[in-house]
């Protein structure tokens, strides 16, 4: 089964950033002696680890001019290939202020004499970098006791219509996309990085590299963006809602619970008490009127108040019937 690396890992072609906390990611030294380039863990960049490049005057490893201790990476840059790459550099507060050249990171010839194609130094207070010799193409104030990062951007090639180079220097792009012979015709290229400087200085000079990465996009040599996160939305103060007092609201029934309604008693009409039951009771009730024969409610019989009226009656129809008597004897 073949298992393929992801499409960014693939994209790093080397890192050189001593998190392996030794050499052993550079192809070879260029040194007097250990002590010249050692790993440390203070100061760093990033990660655990960082190189101190120190160069004292006489340190001269290889017989050649300059004093030098260096790192040597063999990427054999081919004619037409076009990399990205990072580094970071610190400066410690004592490096030597002199008006002389002391070169911290070159991209060299596999020729052995003359200026390498690419390189960057330190001359005076300023920082420079220059392509093939031809003069300065930017430069920046020395700033020392603080991490700088670099991102070079480059075409490799011989032809000044074809090659390029382009250069961040904390983040911010320093220089636009310039034209220029990148590397010497029929020699191939490959870095370099430590301290290498005029001989005739003599102070000790000491220089921290850390988190080289060399790659085939931009995204992989620059930290990807973070968006922030997105600001709450002030709504504003909620608003009670107004209520009308002149219109009364409903209640809302829950339709899902039967509600008993309450028994209504009309306080206006009286009850009658029940004939049947016992005792006496004052009676309260509006009197009705006297009923007419002719209603078929009447049912004869005397009534309290019609008892005089009755009698006399009676009376009146006695004498008529003794009178009828009488006539007949």
């Amino acid at each position: 089964m073949c298992l393929l690396p992801g499409l960014a890992a693939a994209e790093i072609v080397w890192r050189g950033d001593f998190e392996t906390g030794d050499r052993s990611q550079f192809s070879t030294t260029q040194m007097v002696s250990s002590d010249r380039l050692q790993v440390v863990t203070s100061p760093v960049a990033e990660g655990k680890y960082a190189l101190k490049a120190t160069v004292k005057q006489g340190d001269d490893p290889i017989n050649s001019s300059g004093n030098r201790n260096e790192l040597v990476y063999l990427s054999r840059e081919k004619v037409g290939s076009e990399y990205w790459y990072r580094w970071k550099v610190m400066f410690p507060n004592d490096f030597p202020s002199v008006d002389a050249w002391q070169l911290f990171t070159q991209w060299h010839h596999d020729g052995c004499c003359g200026s390498p194609p690419v390189e960057f130094f330190v001359k005076g207070e300023v920082i420079r970098m220059t392509v093939n010799d031809s003069g300065t193409v930017w430069s920046t104030p020395l700033k020392r006791g603080v991490w700088q990062e670099f991102v070079f951007h480059v075409k490799w090639s011989p032809d000044p219509s074809v090659g390029f180079v382009e250069l961040w220097h904390n983040g911010k792009q320093v220089l636009a996309k310039k034209k220029a012979m990148t590397m010497y015709a029929g020699q191939s290229s490959y870095l370099k990085m430590g301290l290498y400087r005029d001989d005739s200085i003599t102070p000790v000079g000491v220089v921290y590299h850390d988190g080289y990465i060399q790659a085939t996009s931009r995204e992989d040599v620059f930290p990807p963006v973070v968006q922030p996160d997105p600001q709450p939305v002030d709504a504003g103060t909620p608003v009670d809602p107004a209520v009308d007092a002149g219109s009364p609201v409903d209640p809302v029934v829950d339709a899902g619970t039967p509600v008993d309604p309450e028994p209504v008693v009309d306080a206006g009409t009286p009850v009658d008490p029940d004939p049947t039951q016992g005792g006496t009771k004052p009676d309260t009730a509006v009197k009705p009127l006297p009923l007419d024969e002719g209603d078929e409610r009447y049912q004869g019989g005397c009534s309290a108040s019609g008892g005089s009226l009755a009698a006399f009656s009676l009376l009146g129809l006695l004498g008529l019937l003794g009178s009828r008597r009488r006539r007949r004897s």
